[in-house]
């Protein structure tokens, strides 16, 4: 694509995220999620393969399926109604389909399947933009209109979703499956605590992409894409191996790094609501993601592979990949953990 195709691509994504993101419009929400699916497509078949034609017709129809649902909820709250704007609607059957519908679009569980398969056939750019700006849209709708909503439904596939984001990426070797069923896994802690505080969803969104952006990035910069590949990452870029294993950790929550600090925000939110049983099966169920970030971190960075050279660094052709946000991202994905007390005063 030229520079002009690209431009009106991310200009209309771009767009149509805030339109969703500033609109108090029903339908103004809806056609702003649409041109964000629309713009998303051309992205996902960047470069044209079979894979990629196919991730692209999987996202289309779960998306436009998703999108049916959302439209059906409007025009029944239009008719019950008789206003186009958001209402928190006192009738249970078109809180459940507008809830359905946005869970469908983040790829929570049970409409979770789509996600890895999508993620898998993109490159490692199209995923990331899959996996953090085309979930700001749903998640704010869904800010807006969780009061009114089934709360024992939102926490249920709350819950499943992250045990399935955990369960799914054990046995995986792709390292973009992977960062899927990590996303599914976060959108579950984020819809949970939603319920319950929703100022900490906010602080676990931006902690989330920042995490997800920092580990994308690093893995463009060799073309990482399975664990094979990352395990001969040891002799081409040692600090970039330390790095990933730091970010790896980061993603699964362990102090003293920033991803610690949500997953402590929604346990201390969720005790001081009289809910002990929910935070301790989250706090279990994530440590399946855990394990498989560890088993990541052991390949990439506490053990040699064996290679086809003697030498401890491999020579090869100087990257001209030149990440320039990258140092950043690494610096808040991991070193944001002492903000805390400040992060509690903004809620």
């Amino acid at each position: 694509m030229n520079l002009i195709s690209n431009s009106v691509i991310y200009l209309t994504l771009i767009s149509g995220t805030l339109i969703t993101l500033t609109s108090s419009h029903w339908l103004l929400m809806w056609a702003g999620l649409e041109m964000s699916m629309f713009a998303m497509i051309p992205i996902l078949t960047h470069k044209t393969s079979p894979r990629s034609t196919e991730a692209a017709t999987k996202y289309f129809l779960v998306q436009a399926t998703a999108s049916m649902m959302f439209m059906m909820a409007i025009i029944y709250s239009v008719a019950l109604s008789g206003q186009w704007a958001i209402m928190h609607s006192q009738n249970q059957t078109i809180s459940s389909i507008l809830m359905l519908s946005l869970m469908m679009k983040l790829g929570l569980a049970p409409f979770h399947l789509w996600v890895p398969e999508v993620t898998q056939g993109a490159n490692l750019w199209s995923g990331m933009i899959l996996l953090t700006w085309q979930k700001i849209a749903p998640l704010s709708i869904m800010y807006q209109t969780y009061s009114s909503a089934n709360q024992t439904m939102i926490i249920s596939f709350s819950l499943l979703s992250i045990l399935l984001g955990g369960w799914g990426g054990l046995n995986q070797t792709q390292l973009r499956k992977i960062l899927a069923y990590s996303s599914i896994s976060h959108m579950g802690w984020m819809t949970t605590v939603m319920c319950f505080n929703p100022s900490i969803m906010h602080l676990n969104l931006l902690i989330y992409i920042m995490l997800t952006l920092s580990m994308f990035s690093m893995l463009s910069i060799n073309t990482n894409t399975t664990t094979l590949s990352l395990s001969h990452l040891w002799n081409i870029s040692p600090i970039l191996a330390n790095t990933i294993l730091i970010i790896l950790l980061s993603l699964g929550g362990l102090p003293p790094l920033t991803g610690f600090m949500p997953k402590w925000m929604i346990i201390t939110e969720m005790t001081k609501n009289q809910s002990i049983i929910l935070p301790t099966l989250m706090a279990m169920m994530a440590l399946l993601n855990l394990f498989f970030y560890m088993r990541l971190a052991y390949s990439t960075s506490l053990t040699l592979f064996p290679s086809t050279n003697n030498l401890k660094m491999k020579w090869y052709t100087q990257n001209t990949k030149m990440p320039y946000l990258l140092p950043p991202l690494i610096i808040v994905s991991t070193l944001m953990l002492p903000l805390s007390p400040m992060m509690t005063t903004l809620e």
